[in-house]
């Protein structure tokens, strides 16, 4: 890109900034306006996100970059934006969906008023979406750690938002000390750097992070690992999120689970491939092997879930888990000297991210206008909601089709994609012919066990009777959250049918990422059908199979009309054991669906149930069966509630330093100023 046209882009993306900082001050003004403050800061946020997204699509598709020093100096240098391929991509991902949310919230914020003030969820809704854009463009340490910080702050008060009408101080009090650790070490991991670059810019990092000994680099990047694994809900370090994404205002939860998190992922993808390339495969084995337990039992534990929002939260510990098995087998190919195979896998794993945000962010709206329009996240108190709810019920169908990776919607396309990179794992001598295609079953698995979740989610709230009077009266939500709602849905199906399009501008990045790929001709061709970027990865024709499967559902309705017309017709009601009638009772519920999982794993989940039955003068026939079951938390109860008992007999032990007398205190500061100018001697 020529550099006027880089400088045209990155003004323009300033302008982009400052619209979203204008929305959040207006918002602010407009605190005692509630209508105007919704309009103004939503209106505002769509029209920012709109211009994101095309702005980042050019930059993407002229392979360009930018960078530009801010006008002001801090103690440790001037702060620097940049904007290479990889943050064109999540410029793009953030923007994407931060458009489809805001017009949604144009009307789902009305189910705010005289709960939370308008004027401050519009202000922080905008600084949420600025942090986020200002984090993947940050182009020095001090900037990043800044806007993470901010990004943190801002979304803390956006779960917390209802903490006068709801139980959400416990949440966000554990997601604010788990993101405070990762930042922490995510601070050390960047000192590290700083320690050898003398420098706190990316650029020096990279300049010094190949050069750094071997053992300072495992520490940088294990450092790393955890901290952004931290915010990106790796298990064992997810137990904030199941917590604080139901929370939070589905608007909300919407950018938390679709593109907060994957800050984590540019993160990590930043310090493995850009500061230290990746070089190591025992690195690329962590990743991997981090990635498939968090996609297994993020996965698992959906499944026992009957909160709606809970199960969505749970469920993006899986796909971050799928993201990371992708990026976890292009570390491992990229030490392994097969760098095509690491582009296919990074391709993957990006393609999956933008996937995810897509669905995910679809999937939470879509809970967001249930709970709006039922009053609930309990699903064993729903059902019946396609009667009231169509055009939701479709909108959430399409994305459970799309999460369950069932084609032609997008999911599908980016697990195959994961799938063929790990497959393809055994043209790699060693333990990498192993463990890739171990993990490749586990994605098979997490793949089935995703799908049945989502036969669970959609089939109990939106089929069958409903269970609740609040699910009864439930209507259609307004026109503004059905327009975003649709626009996901129908990004849903574009990715899936035309996945060419984008992986064509994702291959150079992931080229980028992984380094120069030599002796393969059209390195930045789509990884599909007449293209020659990994030779040996199979191949399918996406726009053939809703084509394909058009053609069936015609054949079948055909064959129906016709075979149908022949036999006569016969109306009945439904069997119901002879009972006279049905009754929403009788219903499958959610308890029922997970309860076959549930034994499957019993050494997973560490179940316990009773049930309780009440009789009418005679044993074979009960007058009402009660029935409670539990899993258990194992990470609470395992590794984090001992870690918590010890920290608090720690803090009662040290209490005593503290004993309120000034000479003692004189005394502290005294040894610690000889400590002091002992290390400076």
């Amino acid at each position: 890109m020529p550099a006027t046209a880089g400088d045209l882009w990155g003004n323009l993306f300033l302008l982009v900034l400052l619209t979203y900082t204008v929305a959040a001050v207006l918002s602010a003004l407009c605190y005692r306006f509630p209508r105007p403050a919704g309009y103004l800061g939503h209106g505002l946020a769509a029209l920012a996100a709109a211009g994101g997204v095309i702005l980042s699509w050019g930059l993407l598709t002229a392979r360009g970059t930018w960078s530009a020093p801010l006008p002001w100096n801090w103690p440790l240098g001037s702060p620097t934006l940049q904007v290479d391929g990889l943050s064109a991509f999540f410029v793009m991902v953030i923007s994407l969906l931060a458009l489809a949310v805001s017009v949604f919230s144009l009307g789902y914020v009305r189910e705010y008023d005289g709960k939370v003030n308008q004027g401050f969820l519009g202000a922080a809704y905008n600084l949420f979406i600025l942090s986020m854009l200002l984090v993947v463009t940050a182009g020095d340490a001090f900037l990043f750690l800044v806007v993470w910080e901010l990004m943190a702050l801002v979304s803390f008060l956006l779960v917390t938002a209802e903490h006068a009408h709801a139980p959400v101080g416990r949440p966000g009090f554990i997601y604010l000390v788990m993101t405070h650790l990762g930042t922490g070490l995510i601070m050390l991991s960047f000192l590290v750097f700083y320690r050898f670059s003398g420098d706190f810019s990316f650029a020096s990092f990279a300049a010094a992070g190949t050069a750094m000994p071997g053992a300072w680099q495992s520490t940088a990047f294990v450092l790393a690992l955890i901290g952004f694994g931290t915010k990106a809900g790796l298990v064992p370090l997810h137990i904030w999120l199941p917590q604080a994404h139901p929370a939070a205002p589905s608007h909300v939860s919407a950018l938390m689970s679709g593109v907060m998190i994957k800050t984590a992922v540019y993160g990590l993808a930043r310090v493995a491939f850009t500061f230290l390339g990746a070089h190591l495969f025992w690195w690329g084995v962590v990743v991997l092997l981090a990635g498939t337990v968090s996609a297994l039992l993020g996965v698992m534990y959906a499944l026992m879930e009957h909160d709606l929002k809970r199960l969505l939260a749970y469920h993006s510990v899986e796909n971050i888990g799928i993201i990371l098995m992708g990026m976890g087998a292009a570390m491992v190919f990229t030490a392994a000297g097969q760098p095509a195979l690491a582009v296919a896998g990074m391709v993957a794993s990006l393609y999956h991210l933008i996937n995810h945000a897509v669905f995910k962010g679809l999937l939470f709206l879509g809970a967001g206008a249930v709970v709006s329009a039922a009053h609930t996240r309990d699903m064993e108190k729903l059902g019946g909601l396609i009667r009231g709810m169509p055009w939701t019920a479709a909108f959430f169908l399409a994305g459970s089709v799309s999460i369950a990776a069932l084609p032609p919607f997008n999911g599908f396309i980016s697990e195959w994609l994961t799938f063929q990179s790990l497959l393809n794992g055994f043209r790699v001598p060693g333990a990498v012919a192993i463990l890739a295609p171990v993990a490749g079953a586990a994605l098979a698995l997490t793949g089935a066990l995703a799908a049945a979740c989502f036969v669970k989610a959609f089939g109990v709230c939106f089929l069958a009777q409903p269970r609740s009077e609040a699910a009864r009266s439930a209507r259609e939500v307004s026109g503004s959250m059905l327009g975003g709602m649709g626009f996901l849905a129908l990004m849903c199906l574009a990715l899936g049918v035309f996945p060419a399009l984008v992986i064509s501008r994702l291959s150079p990045v992931a080229v980028g990422l992984v380094g120069q790929v030599t002796g393969i001709p059209g390195a930045d061709a789509p990884l599909l059908a007449g293209t020659s970027l990994a030779a040996g990865l199979g191949s399918l024709s996406p726009a053939a199979l809703p084509a394909a499967l058009l053609a069936l559902v015609l054949l079948a309705l055909a064959a129906g009309r016709v075979l149908g017309s022949r036999a006569p017709r016969r109306t009945g009601e439904t069997w119901a054991c002879g009972i006279p009638s049905l009754e929403p009772v009788m219903g499958y519920t959610a308890t029922a669906f997970s309860q076959p999982i549930r034994q499957i794993f019993r050494g997973v989940f560490q179940p316990t149930q009773e049930v309780k039955a009440s009789y009418d003068g005679w044993p074979y026939f009960p007058k009402a069966i009660r029935y409670h079951g539990h899993i258990r938390p194992l990470f609470e109860d395992y590794l984090y509630r001992p870690v918590l008992q010890w920290l608090l007999a720690f803090s009662a032990k040290v209490r005593g330093f503290q004993a309120g007398s000034i000479h003692l205190y004189l005394v502290y500061i005294l040894i610690t100023l000889v400590l002091l100018l002992s290390f400076a001697v």
